[in-house]
């Protein structure tokens, strides 16, 4: 009777041992998973590189960002995303409204793409900056798709951490992810294309090009899903 407590006792501290290397697992997947998102340039890519050409704007710009990514991980921790995921129909509603903000600033960045020049002073208002920080990562269809969608998946229900606790560690990964990339994009904006204006109204541009054939065919896809 002895041995067969001591061999229970040794399954449950294996299947803890297993448990817990799954955990590590599951969170260094997602940060690969996460980081990979995060180095595709996109809206937030554009954002930070135009809040380097100016004075005193990659602060706020990469704060408000932040703080979108905040938001919307307190929103799937708190169960209202698996309650959003769920309803297509709210889901492709928000993706049509990330969709548009992203055409809005596209078109926005092609039309009077952000130049250095020379004494330049800071466009808008530090809460400016920080507030459209905001709008861009919390209505970003990339960030949608992973916090909704994707992150869910990396959890796990053997774990001794509740699902809300394990989806929050997971946003903070994401965040600092984001918090570290957003920095060094805007800094080298700050540090190359302030010396070079022409070079830096072409990536301007092809910033906003990207944004806009983002914007298009994320439309194109949703729409699409009512004409079947």
């Amino acid at each position: 009777m002895g041995e067969h407590f001591a061999s229970d006792a040794v399954k449950i501290r294996i299947s803890q041992s297993e448990v817990h290397e799954m955990e590590i697992g599951l969170v260094a997947a997602f940060w690969a998973l996460s980081l990979s998102l995060v180095l595709t340039p996109g809206a937030d890519w554009a954002y930070a590189i135009s809040a380097g050409m100016k004075d005193r704007a990659i602060v706020p710009a990469v704060a408000g960002m932040l703080l979108g990514y905040v938001a919307v991980t307190t929103v799937v921790a708190a169960g209202v995303g698996a309650i959003v995921a769920s309803v297509p129909s709210v889901l492709t509603g928000l993706t049509l409204i990330g969709a548009a903000y992203l055409l809005y600033l596209g078109l926005a960045v092609s039309r009077s793409p952000p130049l250095p020049e020379a004494g330049q002073q800071q466009t808008g208002s530090w809460y400016q900056w920080l507030t459209r920080g905001f709008g861009i990562s919390g209505i970003n269809p990339k960030a949608l798709l992973l916090f909704l969608a994707i992150l869910p998946q990396f959890t796990s229900r053997l774990s001794t951490w509740p699902i809300s606790a394990q989806i929050t560690l997971l946003g903070v990964v994401h965040i600092i992810n984001c918090a570290v990339i957003y920095t060094a994009v805007s800094a080298t904006s700050r540090a190359v294309l302030r010396t070079r204006p022409r070079i830096a109204r072409l990536v301007a541009q092809a910033s906003g090009v990207a944004m806009i054939t983002i914007a298009i065919v994320l439309i194109v896809e949703q729409l699409s899903q009512f004409s079947r």
